[in-house]
């Protein structure tokens, strides 16, 4: 994703230390966050269990789209990998941005439509019993994410044992 659009609205940089929580359960953001370096990953934890949703690293928007959407508390939480920077646009200038011209406007829904793609895609992983086949999968799908994402957090995403993981990966 090229800021280069956005610069004019991005009014606050935020630099995350590794394992520092950009967004808690039970809390509401509105705002929508452009990674410049580093990489997040988005959550829901259960009783004894984090599970990963989906990752976010340099180049990308990152947000609680629940919240972002909705304006209520969401239950995921965004958490930095490793140290991040990025920026952060309030939803109102966004989409005083987003509306002020048919170009962004053709970029937002270009970003919808991308979004909504990933979505189906990741739900189609999970209806995947084989671990090889999720793995193959994703990874045909973006090897750059084998690249920048620690091991443990890629088995927790492909809802695999670290061991499986590892086997996978070697073979």
């Amino acid at each position: 994703m090229n800021l280069e659009l956005f610069q004019d609205i991005l009014k606050k940089k935020i630099v995350l230390k590794r394992n520092e929580y950009l967004k808690l359960p039970g809390k509401v953001d509105s705002n929508i966050y452009f990674i410049e370096s580093g990489s997040l990953k988005i959550s829901i934890e259960n009783e004894d269990s984090e599970q990963i949703i989906r990752f976010g690293y340099d180049g990308n928007i990152i947000v609680s789209l629940d919240s972002f959407i909705t304006g209520k508390a969401s239950d995921f939480s965004i958490q930095a990998i490793k140290k991040t920077e990025l920026w952060q646009a309030d939803k109102k200038d966004f989409f005083q941005k987003v509306y002020s011209s048919p170009e962004n406007m053709k970029i937002y829904i270009q970003i919808i439509e991308d979004l909504i793609l990933q979505q189906m895609e990741r739900e189609r992983d999970l209806l995947i019993e084989s671990p090889k086949e999720r793995y193959l999968r994703v990874f045909k799908r973006n090897p750059k994410l084998f690249q920048i994402i620690p091991n443990k957090h890629i088995a927790n995403y492909l809802r695999m044992s670290p061991e499986t993981y590892s086997r996978l990966k070697k073979s």
